[in-house]
């Protein structure tokens, strides 16, 4: 090697190892919590009529309710409407209030499912989406393999931002976050294949979302 590109070699490298070593000093410690006092997007006032205009925006379908009575009879509806017979549901307080002409299936006929039924954890409104956990009974697969997702939900779970997701989720879980948190963003789909949208390509093909106060 020419001795001049050497010089120059070994001082870069030199330059390079006094800075990470000078460096150090600042990473002893955890990553700073990030700070968002400034806020980049727009801050609504009203998270619902936010999320309702986000949430049509990726096709979903939201039925706004009074009570989880009204939701029961929204469902009974749907349920004829879809043509979904076969409902999985293992989530106690929900149970209670799907509709007679649903029928329940067991953990052993999973794979026929047509429709599933779960609660959710929070509702980000500036996105319009859901995100759910595997600490909830429902479980991880329920949100993701039926072909028809139905979230039952309600107005106090509505934040602003992920952030604000992420924050609450903290502070309802402490230090037993759940091992598994995803945020859905509208029915699953892809335009991968010759830039032609597909609906229900990786997941659910309709995402329903009741919200009641």
């Amino acid at each position: 090697m020419d001795k001049k590109l050497k010089d120059r070699s070994d001082t870069a490298r030199e330059r390079i190892l006094n800075r990470l070593k000078g460096a150090k000093q600042y990473n002893n410690g955890p990553t700073a919590d990030a700070s968002w006092s400034v806020r980049v997007f727009p801050q609504p006032d009203k998270l619902l009529e936010t999320f309702t205009d986000e949430f049509n925006k990726v096709s979903g379908q939201l039925i706004v309710c009074e009570s989880k009575t009204e939701i029961r009879q929204h469902l009974e509806g749907l349920i004829v409407k879809k043509g979904c017979q076969k409902i999985f549901c293992i989530d106690d307080e929900l149970r209670s209030i799907v509709p007679l002409n649903a029928s329940l299936i067991s953990q052993s006929e999973f794979a026929d499912v047509e429709a599933s039924i779960t609660r959710c954890e929070f509702l980000i409104a500036r996105s319009g989406s859901i995100m759910v956990s595997s600490a909830q009974q429902s479980g991880r697969l329920v949100n993701v393999f039926p072909p028809v997702h139905i979230v039952v939900a309600s107005q106090k779970q509505l934040v602003l931002f992920l952030e604000d997701a992420v924050r609450e989720l903290k502070n309802k879980y402490g230090e037993n976050l759940p091992s598994q948190a995803t945020v859905i963003t509208g029915p699953s789909r892809t335009a991968d294949i010759e830039k032609t949208l597909v609906m229900g390509a990786h997941g659910p093909k309709e995402l329903i979302l009741f919200i009641h106060k």
